[in-house]
């Protein structure tokens, strides 16, 4: 029988780097200090009522365009090498896997981003994650340059990559099997074996939704700004919030060991009852024959 699978989801910025991932290098490379480039996509995003990621992502592709930085896939990979991460989570995955197998279940990692895919799939700790999703741009086939979005992924429409993970629809262009109703007993993972971990605010639908079905939602902070999710917590949004420290007996660290425990004991007690059922189903057919 196969191991019941926990998946742990991610956000990115803040959540496993300590800023937002454009702020280490692509917005030096233009000259910008980040709260000028954000200013810039918030002044473009208000004067034309724009969608706030797809405002970043053309603000992206204008100021590239204006510095004469060709806004390649090849140029954003080669930023995924300059991340800063939280402390413990380059070993993070390692240590959370191995945890898993010990109570008998399968860990899965993804990333939910509204960051720059590209910048993630090259970053130091891709390979640890089964899927991530993020924002992504077209590229022209000649000059290989970004020209328009090819995902964009807000605040709120990351709630349909939990459904899609939860039924194992990992493909974008699946939306027949994404849109179907998927009994229980056939979904890749159960609801209730879901942990999502988030900076805050814009975390917010993702958080309500796995808490709401019987998951794990947790908000880390960075020092001095517990303040900035402790309204999460009044509202009943989440389970948890602790420090952005992923290391060996952090309170993260035993908050997500718990909560794992959980759901392999609670898996376990769901099979057993599951083939008690059986047996009884089989034992009534073999005495009515």
């Amino acid at each position: 029988m196969a191991k019941p699978v926990v998946a742990i989801l991610y956000d990115f910025d803040k959540t496993l780097s300590t800023e937002d991932m454009q702020n280490y290098s692509f917005i030096p490379n233009l000259g910008y200090t980040p709260s000028e480039f954000w200013g810039l996509t918030t002044e473009f995003g208000n004067k034309y009522h724009m969608d706030k990621i797809l405002a970043y992502m053309f603000v992206m592709v204008r100021e590239c365009k204006r510095k004469n930085i060709k806004l390649t896939k090849e140029y954003l990979n080669s930023l995924g090498k300059n991340i800063k991460y939280y402390p413990g989570v380059t070993t993070w995955f390692d240590r959370i896997n191995r945890f898993g197998a010990a109570n008998g279940v399968e860990v899965e990692h993804y990333i939910i981003s509204s960051g720059t895919k590209e910048i993630i799939d090259a970053c130091d700790i891709a390979k640890e994650f089964k899927e991530i999703y993020g924002c992504e741009f077209l590229y022209d086939e000649e000059t290989k340059e970004a020209i328009w979005p090819k995902l964009a992924i807000n605040y709120t429409n990351k709630t349909q990559f939990v459904f899609r993970i939860s039924k194992g629809t990992l493909s974008i262009l699946d939306e027949k099997k994404l849109n179907s109703d998927t009994p229980d007993n056939e979904r890749h993972v159960q609801y209730e074996n879901m942990i999502y971990i988030g900076d805050g605010m814009t975390d917010i639908p993702c958080m309500q939704l796995v808490k709401d079905k019987g998951g794990k939602s947790v908000a880390v902070y960075r020092q001095q700004e517990a303040h900035k999710v402790l309204p999460l917590v009044n509202d009943e949004r989440l389970n948890y919030v602790c420090a952005a420290d992923y290391t060996q007996n952090s309170s993260l660290e035993k908050f997500v060991q718990l909560s794992i425990e959980n759901m392999a004991t609670y898996a376990k007690l769901k099979s057993k009852e599951a083939l008690q059922l059986q047996s009884f189903q089989n034992k009534h057919e073999n005495e009515s024959k």
